[in-house]
């Protein structure tokens, strides 16, 4: 999946924990790009299974695009934290360094970084 297939269900989970219903215009907002461009990449997802929308309806993740978005936000939200206390990174900053890093860092190194993660935060309280 490419890098903005990935955003695009990371940004529709956050909505959808936020509001009941997620509409095109929300995801636009949320990522800063058109409607059009929300459009197009719905039916790309829909096409591989991650997300279902009816004809200009709300869009709502399958199974398998809440496994694949859970799975993006993990790795954000734990990039994001590794950063802003670990390496205390300045918050804004580490907020879109996570969100370049989560496309591409391993699965190897992602399970270390969260491991360390978990023993530094325990070490902390």
């Amino acid at each position: 999946m490419q890098k903005s297939g990935e955003d695009y269900l990371e940004a529709i989970l956050a909505l959808n924990q936020e509001h009941e219903k997620v509409r095109t215009t929300d995801v636009a907002l949320r990522l800063g790009v058109s409607k059009p461009s929300v459009n197009r990449a719905m039916k790309v997802l829909a096409s591989e299974g991650y997300v279902n929308q009816e004809t200009y309806g709300d869009i709502h993740l399958t199974e398998k695009g809440r496994l694949k978005a859970s799975q993006v936000y993990f790795r954000h939200k734990t990039l994001t934290s590794f950063l802003r206390d670990v390496l205390r990174v300045d918050p804004v900053i580490a907020e879109q360094d996570a969100c370049l890093i989560e496309h591409d860092i391993s699965s190897e190194t992602m399970e270390k970084l969260a491991s360390f993660l978990r023993s530094y935060q325990e070490t902390q309280t």
